[in-house]
């Protein structure tokens, strides 16, 4: 069921009015910085901008509610989390590349932000002093149903998107995904995948066209940029290049109706063989069938006071119900699928019905449009399978959740489409031979250190427990999954050896491409954050 909305904001409100803002000697105890920017940002714009409208400073009545409006991660929202001097909030192109070269000329690092779910909050937390450029006005969509394309500006949300590509089509959709709330911008440049990726490949895959601005200040599209640039911002995240505007995407067909299932096993409903079984077939199936696989660790039903651990299979199947049994019934009979455990509905009901909306009765699309967010403390991470687990070694897992207790993970099976890209056709590197991706997941909503550091011990506990399991050489992870654990990057002069530490995990042998391509369109590495592809040294 979608849980109903929190309300963050008043909480992050009052938090904010006790925080320490950090300001760096240069611009303490003044708006220098403001007006500073705001100075270089009216010379470069018309005077019909209104770039005051704009910008708004640490002083501005508005300034606190426009910076938690985008935070989806309240680990970075505390009273000691530093402040940006300035947000700027872009309403026209120009307007963002006029704060390109401001930031450059004032010398302040700027941070990019287009749906605020990095997961690390890097789009807008820093330790040095800095500016926050806030995509989310530029957020428009024009679907060309005929050409089988649309143009999405880096603000959009993807429940935008998808709303949009429904009211000109009941029968096309685009492969990335489920959460509604999540921004464009952040979501394809750093590869971006859902419930159709064993089908369409990632939203990467499906990417034609690109507008930037680059370190100049100068709009590019996919002619004037290249195809090295282009290739890094589809997959290897767009902040470490430059700023991006819009992606043009290619749309994909669905049919008219799709079936959706969610069925739930325990440890004594078998759900080890389950899980076991699962990881031959989810990744080997139909190419319109994508079961992704839910464990957490839960109290059991049948002995009180004791733990099991819960198996749900949750899927998207591009048919009908009868389609899909008569193939769960040959691959996977151990998930014991019923079609009255299944629903037949229209592609876009689906998408809603994976956002939470699962039980009950299906909204109306419009709901999509809601940029309205459950926000939570979280932690994430990631790995990659290869090889199945072995029933022992599942069991060993389950015993090492239930002695955890909270956190989860999420199997997403790769294969399909998945394995017929190359893996250096974009810097997502994970194709042929990844079996699926796992997410360790945890989410608590008590703002308590003591909670908090246990809760991130648990996490990396049971990353280091599976070890054995996943991939090796390097231990691969998923740029999108965004993990500062793998390691940082200082961005001074060791810049390149910190940054291979994590960029081998997250692009493998692409790695050293997109640092060439870094060091080609930005050599004085001005667009950088805690986990940026580096330039080669000088």
């Amino acid at each position: 069921m979608k849980p109903l909305a929190s309300l963050p904001t008043v909480f992050a409100l009052l938090l904010f009015s006790l925080a320490s803002l950090h300001l760096p000697p240069s611009w303490a105890a003044s708006d220098s910085a403001y007006d500073a920017f705001l100075r270089c940002l009216t010379n470069r714009t018309q005077p019909s901008d209104h770039v005051s409208d704009i910008v708004y400073s640490q002083a501005n009545s508005s300034f606190a509610s426009v910076l938690v409006s985008y935070i989806r991660n309240r680990r970075f929202n505390s009273s000691s989390t530093r402040k940006p001097l300035v947000i700027v909030t872009p309403t026209r192109e120009p307007h963002v590349q006029a704060a390109v070269l401001c930031s450059k000329e004032l010398d302040v690092h700027l941070k990019i932000r287009s749906g605020g779910h990095d997961y690390e909050g890097i789009s807008y937390v820093s330790d040095d002093a800095f500016f926050i450029l806030d995509m989310f006005n530029l957020r428009s969509i024009d679907v060309d149903v005929q050409g089988e394309t649309a143009w999405v500006q880096a603000g959009a949300t993807l429940g935008e998107l998808y709303y949009r590509i429904w009211e000109k089509s009941k029968v096309h959709g685009f492969p990335a995904g489920v959460c509604q709330t999540v921004g464009v911008g952040g979501h394809l440049s750093g590869g971006g995948y859902g419930n159709m990726l064993r089908k369409y490949g990632l939203s990467v895959d499906n990417i034609l066209d690109a507008r930037m601005v680059d370190v100049q200040g100068r709009i590019l599209d996919r002619k004037a940029m290249g195809e090295d640039l282009f290739w890094a911002i589809i997959g290897g995240g767009g902040a470490s290049f430059g700023v991006v505007l819009a992606y043009q995407i290619k749309l994909v067909p669905v049919p008219e109706k799709v079936t959706v299932f969610r069925v739930e096993k325990t440890l004594d409903q078998q759900a080890t063989d389950l899980v076991y079984k699962w990881q031959s077939v989810a990744p080997s199936t139909d190419h319109g069938l994508f079961m992704r696989l839910l464990l957490q660790p839960v109290t059991s039903k049948t002995q009180k006071g004791q733990k099991t651990i819960r198996a749900s299979v949750v899927a998207l199947f591009l048919g009908n119900s009868d389609q899909l049994v008569a193939i769960t019934d040959k691959e996977l009979p151990e998930m014991g699928l019923k079609k009255e455990n299944c629903t037949e509905l229209s592609w876009i009901q689906s998408v809603l019905w994976w956002d939470g909306f699962d039980s009950g009765s299906i909204p109306a699309p419009e709901t999509l449009l809601s940029r309205v967010d459950n926000t939570n403390f979280l932690k994430r991470k990631s790995d990659y399978v290869q090889t199945p687990i072995s029933k022992a070694n599942l069991e060993l897992l389950w015993k090492k959740m239930i002695e955890l207790g909270k956190v989860g993970l999420v199997f997403n099976p790769y294969g399909g489409r998945m394995s017929e890209i190359p893996a250096s056709a974009t810097p997502f590197p994970h194709r042929a031979g990844n079996l699926f991706k796992i997410q360790y997941s945890i989410n608590w909503s008590e703002d308590d250190p003591e909670l908090e550091k246990n809760y991130l011990e648990q996490a990396r506990s049971l990353h280091s427990f599976t070890t054995p399991f996943v991939s090796k050489n390097p231990r691969s992870a998923y740029l999108n999954y965004r993990d500062l654990d793998i390691g940082t990057s200082t961005n001074g002069k060791n810049s390149y050896e910190e940054g291979r530490v994590y960029g081998v995990s997250y692009f493998n042998d692409n790695f050293e491409r997109l640092v060439k391509v870094k060091t080609a369109v930005d050599p004085t590495n001005f667009f950088r954050n805690e986990q940026s592809i580096p330039p080669l040294p000088k």
